[in-house]
């Protein structure tokens, strides 16, 4: 989850909710890990999912509307690699006109077939970047960062809601 882009999430939800982020453990601890040492009935189930990249969203918003927000909020960004491409980038051969002539041994580097003509960066031949679906490799993520070309890098996904506030209850600001 990258801070940045969360951050701007959280901000969006910053009157209605309050995210804890942290280890999953002492949050597991904190909920409950059995129903003997739940602090509410059922909340064990929602320790049962604090695993890998997870949190806890605490509001006074809807179901629904939380669900939502979620699920809409996309944020693009450079892709980093590792990151699973979310669309098909291929550079069709002839001039690349977003890179500099200074560019020309880097993209050699990269594996890209290129060379320079009267000054003007050229690819020899049709070059796939990234498949989407598939992680990007290092040399990807470079080529995609210098043409500047963002992909679809940050979502925030919903694991399920739990409804625990009592009517009437407000989340203080700080």
């Amino acid at each position: 989850m990258r801070n940045l882009k969360f951050k701007e999430f959280r901000d969006q939800l910053k009157s209605t909710s309050r995210f804890f982020l942290g280890s999953n453990k002492v949050m597991q601890i904190a909920l409950g890990r059995s129903e003997s040492d739940e602090i509410k009935s059922g909340l064990h189930k929602v320790s049962e999912v604090l695993h890998g990249n997870a949190g806890l969203c605490f509001t006074n918003l809807p179901k629904e509307e939380v669900e939502r927000l979620f699920n809409e909020y996309e944020e693009y960004d450079f892709a980093r690699t590792g990151s699973i491409a979310t669309e098909k980038v291929e550079l069709q051969e002839g001039p690349l006109e977003m890179f500099s002539h200074e560019m020309e041994p880097f993209l050699r580097k990269q594996g890209m077939p290129v060379r320079l003509n009267r000054g003007v960066v050229e690819l020899v031949a049709d070059y796939v970047v990234c498949e989407q679906g598939k992680p990007l490799s290092p040399e990807s993520a470079r080529i995609l960062v210098r043409s500047i070309l963002e992909l679809l890098d940050y979502e925030a996904p919903l694991f399920g809601v739990v409804l625990l506030m009592p009517k009437g209850f407000s989340i203080p600001t700080s």
